[in-house]
């Protein structure tokens, strides 16, 4: 890979679900949420909200994953009991949630009945928020940071939206951040080639 400082960030990300008890100061919360919001979407909508979770709202939202944990098979049952401790391991907590700005403005903006293109819109939503995301892990990634996108919350998603407060739109990540005094090695990648194809 070539020496480039935001390529050998890319390299370095990890997924990091244990973290230490030492504090993330705002300074820091607030360039990785300024990184994320610099992030490309579906015409310049910044249909998300971001959404920091700390102290007792943060077990909260633990107790609420434990608690639903139970009402799934074993395996994401576990996967579920895994997020919560992450989130309680973590200092800070940051949620992301789509608006549907956009979805309620596509009618107007593509002249298309929003009841036939309404995946449309949510999908240019979802592609938004996943490249804010990215943006997060990366920014948190360059400053030290440690984090994780807890996926399996999607499986309680309408709970965690409502303990948000977020009356409409829909959840998209629950990333704890924080440091770690973890080495942990990354997965091993199929090289880029075996998954790439040529069209001339």
């Amino acid at each position: 890979m070539l020496d480039n400082e935001t390529l050998r960030t890319i390299a370095a990300r990890r997924s990091i679900r244990l973290f230490t008890d030492r504090e993330v100061g705002d300074e820091t919360v607030h360039a990785v949420l300024t990184a994320a919001n610099q992030a490309p979407s579906a015409h310049n909508e910044q249909s998300w909200r971001f959404i920091v979770l700390r102290g007792d709202k943060k077990m909260e939202l633990a107790r609420l994953t434990t608690e639903r944990a139970a009402d799934f098979p074993k395996p994401s049952s576990s996967l579920l009991r895994m997020a919560a401790r992450s989130i309680t391991s973590a200092p800070i907590v940051v949620a992301v949630v789509n608006t549907g700005n956009l979805i309620a403005r596509g009618e107007k903006l593509f002249k298309l009945d929003i009841s036939e293109a309404r995946d449309f819109f949510r999908t240019m939503e979802i592609q938004s928020s996943a490249a804010a995301v990215q943006n997060l892990l990366l920014a948190a990634t360059s400053l030290g940071l440690g984090s994780v996108w807890l996926g399996i919350l999607f499986l309680i998603k309408e709970d965690v939206r409502r303990f948000l407060g977020e009356p409409e739109g829909e959840f998209m990540a629950v990333i704890p951040l924080g440091y770690t005094d973890r080495t942990i090695k990354g997965p091993n990648k199929v090289p880029a080639q075996e998954v790439t194809r040529h069209l001339v």
